[in-house]
């Protein structure tokens, strides 16, 4: 999981959802775990 300030980049990638967990801003890829990511 990569923690990051944007997670444009990430969002954009296919297969890609934005989900609010916990406060937190989290981008979830199913399809490439690779472009799991984290914001703050």
């Amino acid at each position: 999981m990569k923690v990051r300030s944007s997670l444009r980049s990430l969002a954009r990638k296919p297969g890609s959802q934005v989900v609010r967990r916990h406060g937190r801003v989290t981008v979830v890829n199913r399809t490439n775990p690779r472009w799991n990511g984290r914001q703050g």
